[in-house]
């Protein structure tokens, strides 16, 4: 049983989890190859994948804060650690694209339990390092379990649940994995004060063993109708030329690469992503299957996605700057005023299903989209002088619209896809997800380094003015992001919000 079960008694809980799904856990469901009753699979399988996409959030943030530790134990300068970071961000992005392969080619249970698996024991080795290359070796084996648990998790969620079911239980899955990112600083900064750096490692090790528990019972066994082989050659291409470009997003704006190699190396990672596409269209079995972009509500929500989170994705890094720098605030109390946004992200989970009911896709994402944007902006206005309550109320909305736009986007993405490419759209679907949080990291310090301009960083009015000017920016960005979304159709997306199916074209 996980974690978040030991708070309530098993009875409760089942109550609780069939009054979500709409009572659907009374009627009798059967993957293939499993013999489960969907009464145990429909209230598990979403704990256990909430679970799991914790852990991969938490970890992908919970490191930066122990950097200076680590160096001091390790006897090494702290920004040779940089590949600490690096490193597992790097993992992600090159072993995803495989996930769709393995879980059709040895089945989602078993791959998602050796995922859990490998990620819990290279928690266990980071939290052992005795050097800086074994934890940077433990930290990419790490990445590749992560890899497999994000993509093959939603797999599992897409093929159990009814188009009609769908939303309710993505949104369950998603609460967790919202407060990852926002824990993580504030958590791994505790945890390095009052304990050592090593125990940040630690913290996965109940889980992920509360998770195996529940997987070898509950996990139900999907695999690919068809044998399909490994597309080798899409690998390498797809491979090298995503983790090239990561690398370039996390070491931006640091002074270890000039313009000029970094513009080749730039070009280098494009073309290896063009030579890519063309190889994908000369095969029957690619690694990742282009043609599901032929998908409306696939392409506006996967692509549209990306855009939006240009400037979503700025916000962990610039908002703890303008908390710190341009109000003065300790990191805890910056660390305090980050969790509006969680806590209001975790209540609309509760009506979004509502909202999307009554409005539909196309309106929802349209206005949504446009009143993020908003809420950037005006953290372009705050001050010294700017209430606290205002701060958090302004906190509360872009954590509520934030939460409503993800749990669109992850939903509609499934609305037309047929059961046997499920695998491959959450393979897509998570690749270029987890580029978007690099880009956005990116592009934030991209912005603000520009108004910057020449100013010293250690002129504080500089940097809060420039932090102001790319707070605007980033919300500019994201409302013309919204033009993408005004391509979808009325009832686009029918079949996931009100469960009505529709014929996609």
């Amino acid at each position: 049983m996980s974690w978040p079960l030991t708070f309530v008694s098993f009875a409760q809980f089942r109550a609780v989890a069939s009054i979500w799904f709409n009572g659907s856990a009374d009627r009798a469901f059967s993957p293939p190859q499993t013999g489960m009753h969907a009464s145990l699979i429909k209230i598990y399988l979403p704990w256990v994948v909430a679970c799991a996409l914790f852990m991969e959030q938490l970890d992908s943030t919970i490191v930066n804060t122990a950097v200076p530790a680590m160096a001091a134990s390790l006897h090494v300068a702290p920004l040779s650690l940089k590949a600490v970071v690096t490193s597992y961000i790097l993992s992600l992005a090159v072993c995803i694209p495989m996930s769709g392969w393995m879980a059709d080619r040895f089945g989602s249970r078993r791959v998602f339990a050796i995922a859990v698996a490998v990620f819990t024991l290279s928690s266990v080795l980071c939290g052992l390092a005795v050097n800086a290359p074994m934890l940077v070796a433990a930290r990419v084996v790490q990445g590749a379990g992560a890899a497999m648990m994000m993509p093959v998790g939603r797999l599992a969620i897409v093929r159990t649940f009814p188009k009609s079911e769908l939303l309710r239980a993505l949104n369950f899955v998603i609460i967790p994995a919202l407060i990852g990112p926002l824990l993580g600083p504030t958590v791994g900064g505790l945890i390095v004060h009052w304990l050592s750096w090593r125990d940040i490692f630690f913290v996965n090790v109940p889980v992920g063993l509360a998770a195996l528990l529940v997987i070898r019972r509950y996990m139900p066994d999907y695999r690919g109708e068809a044998a399909r082989p490994l597309d080798l050659v899409g690998l390498v291409l797809f491979g090298c030329g995503i983790a090239l470009l990561s690398w370039l997003l996390e070491i931006f704006g640091e002074h270890d690469i000039d313009t000029t190699s970094a513009g080749v190396l730039l070009l280098l990672s494009m073309s290896l992503l063009a030579a890519y596409g063309w190889h994908a269209r000369q095969l029957s079995f690619p690694l990742l299957r282009l043609t599901l972009f032929r998908l409306r509500t696939f392409r506006v929500a996967v692509v549209g996605g990306f855009i939006t989170r240009l400037g979503i994705g700025g916000l962990p890094l610039l908002l703890p700057l303008l908390y710190q720098l341009g109000l003065g605030l300790p990191a805890w109390q910056s660390g305090l005023l980050m969790m509006p946004a969680a806590a209001a992200a975790m209540a609309m989970k509760f009506s979004a299903t509502r909202v999307l009911q009554r409005y539909g896709y196309r309106r929802v994402l349209l206005v949504n989209t446009l009143m993020i944007g908003v809420t950037i902006s005006l953290f372009g206005q705050v001050t010294p002088a700017t209430p606290v309550p205002l701060i958090i109320a302004l906190g509360l909305a872009q954590g509520f619209f934030n939460s409503l736009q993800f749990s669109s986007m992850n939903s509609m993405a499934y609305a037309d896809v047929e059961s046997a490419d499920s695998s491959m759209a959450a393979t897509i679907a998570s690749s270029l997800q987890q580029l978007s949080l690099s880009f956005g990291l990116a592009c934030g310090s991209l912005i603000t380094a520009w108004y910057l301009g020449n100013r010293p960083q250690t002129d504080q009015a500089a940097v809060t003015d420039a932090l102001h000017h790319a707070f605007v920016t980033l919300g500019v960005v994201t409302v013309l992001s919204s033009l993408l979304f005004r391509t979808l159709r009325a009832h686009d997306g029918d079949s996931v919000s009100r469960g009505e199916l529709r014929e996609a074209n």
